[in-house]
């Protein structure tokens, strides 16, 4: 996900999609713990800068996305 693409959502959708990479990491990181081979190893790493951009955007604006 691009810088972009979260400045055009608004906040109810990006608070939806933080939520699902949330998911998504647990997911990634239980079947990492448990042994079981992930499908796409860099995908964790996505999965966590995509986190990471979504927080800055959010801490950066006071939580507001930017309308342009």
């Amino acid at each position: 996900m691009k810088k972009h693409q979260l400045k055009q959502m608004d906040k109810e959708q990006i608070e939806k999609k933080l939520n699902q990479l949330n998911k998504e990491l647990l997911r990634l990181n239980s079947q990492r713990g448990s042994g079981t081979s992930i499908e796409s190893p860099g995908l964790v790493r996505a999965v966590k800068k995509d986190i990471a951009r979504i927080l800055t955007l959010k801490n950066n604006n006071g939580g507001k996305p930017n309308k342009q």
